[in-house]
């Protein structure tokens, strides 16, 4: 939902701030005060393209800022994670256009790029009017609306796992016939490579085990001096620690048996003697052990220089020269089996393109099903709408593949096309005329139309569809009377849904609004400035009267106006 939308120095408006809700929130003012200015600033918030000349006379640069309320919105949500943007329960989305030409576009006051802000705004907001941003005039979309309209969440589940599974396989397969020169040039290479590392045999780890055996064993005669000098201290000595413990012993010994308080501190000293006996011990030890052997040393010192050799031909590390290894052994062996791996891969991929044909006949099946249903709705409302003998199609057709040069999967054992939705494409035709034949939805002339057109099918897409706001502009074009009252009902009916903001002239229409907010424009210090206002309930009932009756407004148009407000 749109909380508030703030303009400042575009076109007419020097600066406006105006707060939305739920429901129906109508917009209404005379022709050229700005109402229609107001949509197109939007409409720059949500990804349009911008040019310099909307920037107002005197100003460096136009702003234009929404707070969107996303709580719970997983797509939205989804969008902003990928982009390492933080989600909160309000989104910001602003956009500045500057003189100099310069572009810039903040979510959350994080700078994003134009193509994130139009991706979000696609998930926010559908737009109606004379602008490109609607989404029923996109083909591509009406998959779409198809799927939401038939609730096929579970299929297209089940349908995209097959998918994804023929789509990795497929690349996997393009990737290994990509590499067949290649890996039998290099087969020769790679097998004398394999033998070069496989002679030396390297483990992982053992470069550092090496180099530390190493060092010992090019210090050994001075471990050996060093070792054999500590034993001879502590233990071995005409004058060592040992003897001197044993001396202080003694007397300590002497001592408990005048005194037995020293009993606890001679207990302690037994434990130092022991302590002092065993480090000697391990020095003793230690000393028997060093190697002096000059032959092992040597033995060392080539294989350290082998593994380093390995090491400056592959990669530059021991990490790198295993990971080497691992990655040729695999290249080889598909060398070495190079007909008998494609062939057990096109016939993986010929199970996943069968099974990933069947998911996609079944969702092509509901989706026929549901189409049906729609075209039966779509004419009942556009009939409501004052669109008679309208006739709506909704196309779904596939295209045959050649199974030679594309990528397909199988219904039947025929091949076709597909994508992440399966293999059906879809589109929507119209006729609004009695005797014309249907044409695409997406080149039917625009207008009040074409609005009435995308209100009927939003009226039957209103439970599924997730988009959480529609901007109809100048939806009433070219109706009046009744139609305009079933216009307006059904606006109603879609706010239940949806946040509405609508743009009218027809008193119909305004007098259903849940909010009404007027457009105005003013001269204001030699220039021209359009402003919105919020209206009170008796504001309201004035303004109803005026789109009734013009500017001498009438006590029946003030009667008038109550009553299709329901007052």
């Amino acid at each position: 939902m749109l909380k508030s939308l703030q303009v400042k120095d575009y076109a007419l408006i020097e600066e406006i701030f105006v707060e939305f809700d739920s429901g129906l929130n109508i917009i209404t003012g005379e022709t050229g005060a700005g109402k229609s200015i107001l949509i197109d600033a939007m409409s720059l918030l949500l990804g349009e393209r911008a040019s310099t000349e909307v920037v107002r006379k005197g100003s460096p640069k136009s702003i234009v800022e929404g707070i969107f309320n996303i709580e719970g919105n997983k797509k939205v949500k989804a969008v902003l994670d990928a982009n390492e943007i933080e989600f909160e329960p309000e989104l910001i989305m602003r956009r500045e256009i500057s003189l100099k030409g310069s572009n810039r576009c903040f979510i959350n006051d994080t700078p994003v790029q134009l193509t994130l802000i139009k991706e979000v705004g696609n998930l926010l907001v559908d737009l109606h009017g004379q602008h490109e941003h609607q989404s029923l005039l996109r083909t591509e979309t009406h998959i779409d609306f198809l799927d939401e309209f038939a609730g096929l969440d579970i299929l297209l589940e089940e349908y995209r796992n097959s998918y994804n599974d023929l789509h990795e396989s497929i690349k996997e397969l393009n990737s290994l016939r990509e590499k067949e020169s290649v890996l039998k040039e290099k087969k020769d290479l790679f097998s004398y490579q394999i033998k070069e590392i496989d002679s030396v045999s390297p483990e992982e780890a053992e470069e550092e085990k090496l180099i530390e055996e190493l060092n010992i064993l090019e210090n050994s005669e001075k471990l050996l001096e060093l070792t054999n000098d500590i034993y001879s201290s502590l233990y071995d000595s005409g004058n060592s620690v040992n003897d001197l413990l044993g001396q202080i012993q003694n007397r300590l010994d002497e001592l408990v048996k005048i005194d037995k308080s020293f009993g606890e501190i001679n207990g302690e000293f037994e434990t130092a003697s022991t302590l002092i006996n065993d480090i000697s011990k391990y020095f003793r030890d230690y000393s028997s052990k060093i190697d002096l052997d000059p032959q092992h040393l040597d033995e060392l010192r080539e294989r350290l220089g082998s593994i380093n050799l390995l090491k400056k031909k592959y990669g530059g590390s021991l990490k790198a020269v295993l990971d080497y290894r691992a990655k040729i052994g695999k290249d080889f062996e598909l060398a070495e089996n190079y007909t008998g791996s494609i062939t057990r891969l096109e016939e993986q991929i010929n199970k996943l393109r069968i099974k990933a044909g069947a998911a996609a006949e079944k969702l092509s099946k509901k989706r026929n099903e549901a189409a049906k249903k729609i075209q039966k709705e779509v004419k009942e409302v556009l009939n409501y709408l004052g669109i008679e003998n309208s006739i709506f199609i909704t196309k779904i057709f596939q295209t045959p593949a050649n199974s030679k040069s594309d990528d397909f999967l199988l219904v039947n054992n025929k091949p076709y096309r597909f994508n992440h939705l399966g293999y059906d494409e879809v589109e929507f035709y119209i006729s609004t005329n009695l005797g014309e034949d249907p044409k695409p939805l997406a080149k039917v002339a625009s207008g009040g139309e074409i609005s009435r057109i995308m209100l009927a099918l939003k009226t039957i897409l209103a439970k599924n569809d997730k988009l959480p706001l529609l901007i109809f502009d100048e939806i009433d074009t070219g109706v009046s009377g009744r139609v305009a009252q079933k216009v307006g009902q059904s606006l109603k009916s879609l706010a239940e849904y949806h946040q509405i903001i609508a743009i009218t002239h027809l008193p119909q229409i305004a007098g259903l609004a849940d909010l009404h907010f007027a457009v105005e424009k003013k001269q204001n210090d030699s220039r021209v400035v359009s402003s919105i206002k919020k209206l009170t309930v008796e504001e309201k009932i004035k303004e109803v009267a005026k789109l009734m009756s013009g500017e001498n407004i009438t006590e029946a148009s003030i009667m008038g106006a109550k009553e299709l407000m329901g007052l």
